[in-house]
């Protein structure tokens, strides 16, 4: 059953004073207003008992994936908006600059509750993927996090892995790596909507009330009810995920029956607003501004009795207000995603009523930079784990000649992993006429610069995996023209009309993706060529995917009907392999030009 918890429920010691100086920046948020006028919040009354007011900190991130090092080029900055308009990039992330930086923001602030909005782990990098992501539940234990809802990527691995990684234990066939053991998560994981098919009940805690004193806060968790459609069938096997706005609100009124009138739910669901600026202000007025996406309509019918609520999944940043279904103001953030940013949330509780006084929320997206101290619990950790995987993660699979970039509609690292696999493909089957490559599935960019004391040009397979973590094989299927042409259509169609996914494309495959229309006549059909012929529908196309992508993941249906099946190595296989046969310390592989969709805007 659910618990009510105390936060100081674990044995565990806050390091709360940090001799450091920071100079963080910060975005002011969205409720910023003034205290009600009968009493200051937090401060004792002339009778010497706690005013009515009380002013609890909330501290939220999001998506950390792993990301326990400094997360390398792109998905290691943030874009920060100057107040001439101008736009500069900082330098951020990494946990042991996190852990500094959460600690820094609990000084002083007696009623301080961490909360995270799921994808904690998965999709991880080698330090943490490769020990099945016991290194980042031991640093979120050691960050002091109180409570997350999962993501989609906590069911990487299936719920039986999702429930080793809340109670305990050694990996079932891996054992155990180190002679500690594996104790766990202090905090709990929260999956509201997410059910067991047998039973019909959540799988793990619906919610968690964190009571301080007189103070309590209930948080309700849920990640997204699309969840099936990103995840690999077997992660997914036996789970029913249920609608997040229905399951918040019923738990809503689970916890008003219980007497916890302040609530926040955690939300694996996120939004995309108008600037890529951490600190843009998305409550301001006109045209083309504020926030979009999921998140919105969701956050519209989510009952006024939820106070607050931490999202993810979009790797934005976010501070914003949308109204509730009662048309006042809410608070919804979002703190990107790798550990670069958190969110600093101010809730003012009433004692009278036990509720939030909800015009005195304001919220702020602070950067992790890296100016500060790094915390040394987090570098003795981090240092005991990648001792372990440095025989396997230190080893060259490649050079570049500069960073290739994962970034943008196609982008030169989803035509080199497209190359890849149809290069592997074609070794499975010398008929493979394509690959296809789903974009999510690359997870970082490469980059040139060394990491550690490879020197720069030189991938490692540490970096490749930070890269491709999913371990998804390689797998060849066969599509009849037709067929195909409806795979690059439900790139921008069903599942995918909202949000387009676009297919990373192997060499040889070329259309014209024109985003001034809409729909299915986005793919423009005559533009489709394959080595310059045009596409016959009645034709059979051998095409290379990953396992996720074979199984209809991403919205892809049709790529879930192919015919003639081949399964080969895991994609970080592929990768490697392309790299070495491809590039040497004279010769390094150059970015690929990123021009086989011709885009019309």
């Amino acid at each position: 059953m659910p618990a009510t918890s105390q936060p100081n429920r674990r044995r565990r010691s806050r390091t709360y004073r940090l001799l450091v100086a920071t100079a963080s920046i910060a975005t002011v948020g969205a409720l910023a207003a003034a205290l009600p006028s009968t009493a200051s919040a937090g401060e004792k009354g002339k009778s010497g008992k706690d005013s009515r007011y009380q002013d609890v900190q909330l501290l939220s991130f999001n998506d950390l994936h792993g990301n326990l090092e400094p997360p390398t080029g792109s998905s290691g900055r943030v874009t920060h908006l100057n107040e001439d308009g101008t736009t500069t990039t900082v330098d951020a992330g990494g946990v042991e600059y996190l852990a500094t930086h959460l600690r820094q923001a609990r000084e002083g602030n007696k009623y301080s509750i961490t909360a995270a909005g799921g994808d904690m782990v998965g999709a991880s990098p080698l330090i943490s993927g490769l020990f099945h992501d016991e290194p980042t539940i031991e640093a979120l234990n050691k960050l002091d996090l109180d409570v997350t809802s999962v993501g989609n990527h906590e069911f990487d691995e299936g719920a039986r892995e999702l429930a080793r990684l809340q109670n305990g234990g050694c990996h079932p066939t891996e054992g155990c790596y180190t002679g500690e053991g594996f104790a766990g998560a202090d905090f709990p994981y929260l999956a509201a909507n997410v059910l067991d098919e047998k039973t019909g009940k959540p799988i793990l805690k619906p919610y968690w009330v964190w009571k301080k004193k007189d103070v309590k806060i209930g948080f309700i968790g849920v990640t997204l009810e699309a969840t099936p459609n990103i995840v690999s069938a077997d992660g997914v096997k036996g789970l029913t995920f249920k609608d997040e706005v229905e399951t918040i609100n019923k738990y809503a009124k689970v916890l008003q029956k219980q007497g916890v009138k302040s609530i926040v739910a955690l939300i694996h669901e996120g939004g995309f607003p108008a600037s890529s600026a951490y600190n843009y202000d998305c409550d301001s007025p006109g045209a083309g501004d504020g926030v979009s996406g999921p998140i919105v309509d969701i956050a519209k019918n989510i009952t006024p009795q939820v106070d607050a609520l931490v999202t993810g999944h979009t790797h934005n940043a976010y501070a914003c207000t949308i109204p509730d279904p009662a048309g006042n103001p809410r608070t919804v953030t979002s703190a990107a995603s790798f550990g670069r940013l958190y969110t600093d949330t101010t809730l003012t509780y009433d004692r009278r009523t036990g509720d939030i006084a909800r015009t005195a929320v304001k919220s702020a997206n602070h950067v992790v930079t890296r100016d500060v101290a790094k915390a040394p619990d987090m570098t003795e950790l981090i240092s005991k784990w990648n001792t372990l995987a440095a025989p396997i993660g230190n080893r060259a699979i490649g050079y570049i000649s500069a960073d290739i970039p994962s970034t943008g509609t196609e982008s030169p690292l989803g035509d080199l992993i497209a190359d890849a696999q149809f290069t592997y493909g074609k070794q499975l089957d010398p008929e493979t006429d394509l690959a296809l490559m789903n974009p999510g599935g690359i997870r970082a960019p490469l980059t040139y610069a060394a990491k550690g004391d490879e020197g720069d040009g030189v991938v490692t397979y540490a970096e490749g995996f930070t890269v491709q973590p999913f371990a998804n094989t390689v797998n060849l299927q066969d599509f009849t023209g037709a067929q195909l042409v409806q795979v690059l259509k439900e790139q921008v169609t069903g599942a995918n009309e909202a949000a387009p996914k676009i297919l990373q494309i192997s060499s040889g495959l070329t259309y014209t993706l024109d985003l001034t229309k809409t729909g299915a006549d986005r793919v423009v059909t005559d533009s489709i060529r394959l080595d310059g012929a045009p596409i016959d529908l009645t034709a059979t196309y051998r095409v290379a995917t990953n396992s996720f992508l074979a199984g209809g993941g991403d919205g892809f249906t049709t790529l879930g009907e192919g015919g003639n099946d081949l399964v080969g190595a895991d994609d970080l296989t592929a990768l490697e392999q392309y790299l070495l046969a491809n590039s040497s310390p004279t010769s390094p592989i150059a970015p690929p030009a990123a021009d086989r969709i011709t885009i019309v805007r």
